[in-house]
């Protein structure tokens, strides 16, 4: 099934590239927000899959085209994002030690919305293509065996990241929980759908031209490890987010006006505009690129305040 919030945040299940509106069919559940609601139907699916099904399968679609779509998360509680999580094409000879750091709820944005680079002096802007996993059932000190039973679906995901901030506090949290950091959607897949989602395309082209291309099976730390871990840490709940991380080598500058699509194997197609007041632009090297012309780092900015 693939959930989603469209128009006045309304809940649908997408059917044939249609939007069938179900929100009839959890009417009863008391919310406080759509993210709320969205908690409350994941929490007790197995009591409201079938009626959600049976909407759908009843229901007048609207075509995707037609509508206007959310993020299917538009706030989770937690949004927890491994880092250096990818063996980066076997160019690792090592799995980096496993880590990860937090973005804030309201960096969230959904399909056909808009990341704004903020007036600030990073050396780059980046949008790192992700698969994450959404969390089914409160989660605490998981072993790795059962880590699939709590996992509710998955979802495309964009990082976005201001790199090269100057240090003086926490370097992530500048770089990473800024305001529409954090696209995702355009819908939540339900598991059942993924057969194996260690083995999934991840492709993100930028204007067209595509840049980032791996597969998840060169994640560094797989998923079971991944829920081990965290939930070793703080409890988990359900409709938070967890992102595995990407493979770095087809990053490339994000700048104004560029239009970005995410596609993962089986998730549908994330679109969002990038916008820059300041116009600053850079290079469209790839940090592939980058490293094959035996340069260190990412491409320098070109024009604009703080080049």
């Amino acid at each position: 099934m693939k959930l989603v919030f469209f128009d006045d945040f309304k809940l649908g299940v997408v059917k044939d590239e249609t939007v069938v509106d179900v929100s009839g069919a959890v009417s009863g559940i008391e919310h406080t927000s759509p993210q709320d609601l969205l908690n409350k139907i994941i929490e007790n699916f197995s009591q409201h899959r079938s009626a959600l099904q049976q909407a759908a399968d009843s229901g007048q679609g609207k075509p995707v085209s037609q509508v206007r779509l959310h993020s299917p998360l538009p706030k989770p509680h937690n949004i927890i994002c491994m880092a250096v999580n990818y063996m980066e094409d076997g160019t690792r000879d090592e799995p980096a030690p496993i880590n990860a750091f937090q973005k804030s709820p309201n960096t969230v944005i959904g399909d056909g919305d808009t990341m704004i680079l903020p007036d600030i002096p990073a050396t780059i802007f980046e949008g790192e293509a992700e698969i994450a996993l959404v969390i089914g059932k409160k989660a605490s000190n998981v072993k790795q065996e059962d880590a699939f039973d709590h996992i509710f679906g998955y979802i495309n995901f964009i990082d976005g990241s201001a790199r090269g901030l100057q240090a003086g506090g926490n370097t992530f949290y500048q770089m990473k929980s800024r305001d529409t950091f954090a696209p995702m959607g355009p819908y939540l897949v339900t598991a059942d759908e993924i057969d194996d989602p260690q083995h999934l395309s991840v492709n993100l082209w930028v204007n067209e031209d595509l840049k980032q291309s791996f597969n998840t099976n060169d994640m560094a730390h797989q998923i079971p490890r991944i829920i081990e871990w965290v939930s070793s840490i703080h409890e988990l709940e359900p409709g938070d987010v967890i992102a595995t991380g990407t493979n770095h080598r087809g990053l490339s500058a994000l700048q104004d006006g560029d239009k970005v699509e995410l596609q993962v194997e089986g998730l549908g197609a994330l679109h969002f505009n990038v916008q820059d007041d300041l116009k600053r632009t850079w290079a469209r090297t790839t940090r592939l690129e980058m490293a094959e012309q035996g340069k260190e780092g990412t491409t320098p900015q070109l024009t604009g305040k703080y080049s």
